[in-house]
């Protein structure tokens, strides 16, 4: 179990559901396919995101911070969960976006603003990068502000995953299952690390595969790179003695299609096949290109029928109403 020293403020409705994608499964002709519904973490809709920041939450309220300054995309779930964690631990929220502000605000956008949080627009920066200058500015107004990096995904963050993997433990030991591989998405690489992490903890024995969703750092390492620095950071952080090394990172990187959040045939077929086969929502940046790309690997045989796989759903449904032109095509 994790370090109880480490502060932590309870946000999520834990533990989400392990459920078995029988239909799925059936319609690709294998594997046996599970779900992991982090979807349903309860907070603003639910998330991945929600674990990570019980943990960075509680450092901030520990620290006695009284604002919270995160960044994201415009669409950010991420930044959707911080929102309403700040507004539940009774803190001050500002997010970092990238674009301009839009005529309508719709999905995260409107629970953001639901939220009361206090949002920046960054042009075509989506990765918080002008967050710096927004806390120093809320410092020279007096404010304490606590930033959290893009995504969460820092040590503190990549705990909240830690756990995770532990709540999972639990419940292939209560249901008698073994998992060959657990496949999600991976973005800014704290999924990744905590899972990676958890896994040697107690003992999943199964391949962390993770697909990328994004391009950037892919061709030049640094993404890979950045996953296996978190990973050996936060096992040194919970004093595990393994140092993880470029052969223990799977990164699926052949799925990125049209770049950050396009949502192209891929990302849709997934969406309509679990929505149409398990009456499951996906989202069309995340979990559509991550199924989208176990689809592919199953019908490729890389995958095979005998096998049990675990699909971790990191949330993001809300986001399905801003792409709703584009799905619709």
């Amino acid at each position: 179990m994790i370090n109880t020293d480490f502060p932590k403020f309870d946000l999520g409705f834990l533990p989400t559901p392990l459920v078995e994608l029988k239909n799925l499964s059936k319609y690709l002709s294998g594997p046996h396919i599970f779900m992991k519904r982090d979807d349903m973490t309860g907070l603003a809709f639910g998330g991945n995101k929600t674990r990570k920041l019980e943990y960075l939450l509680g450092e901030a309220l520990f620290g006695g911070y009284d604002t919270l300054i995160t960044g994201g995309a415009e669409q950010s779930n991420h930044c959707r969960q911080t929102a309403a964690a700040a507004a539940f631990a009774g803190l001050e929220c500002h997010l970092v976006l990238s674009g301009n502000p839009p005529d309508d605000f719709n999905g995260n956008l409107l629970l953001n603003r639901l939220c009361k949080a206090q949002i920046h627009w960054a042009g075509d920066f989506r990765k918080g990068e002008t967050i710096p200058s927004v806390a120093e500015d809320l410092r020279s107004k007096g404010k304490k502000p606590y930033t959290i990096p893009y995504g969460g995904s820092n040590v503190t963050g990549a705990l909240g995953f830690v756990e995770a993997a532990e709540e999972l433990s639990i419940q292939m030991s209560e249901k008698k299952l073994r998992f060959d591989r657990i496949v999600f998405a991976s973005s800014s690489g704290g999924t990744h690390a905590g899972l990676m992490v958890g896994a040697e903890i107690y003992g999943l024995d199964s391949e962390i595969t993770g697909i990328a969703i994004d391009k950037e750092g892919l061709e030049e390492g640094t993404f890979g790179k950045m996953i296996l620095d978190l990973t050996n950071e936060t096992a040194l952080k919970l004093d595990i003695s393994k140092v993880f090394t470029n052969n223990d990172i799977i990164l699926k990187n052949g799925y990125t299609g049209n770049g950050y959040g396009v949502a192209g045939k891929l990302e849709k077929e997934a969406i309509s096949l679990l929505a149409s086969l398990e009456g499951v929502f996906l989202d069309p940046v995340y979990t559509g290109r991550a199924m989208g790309g176990l689809i592919d690997m199953i019908r490729k045989k890389e995958i095979t029928e005998k096998e049990r796989v675990l699909f971790w759903h990191t949330g993001g449904t809300p986001a399905l109403f801003s792409y709703a032109f584009e799905l619709m095509k």
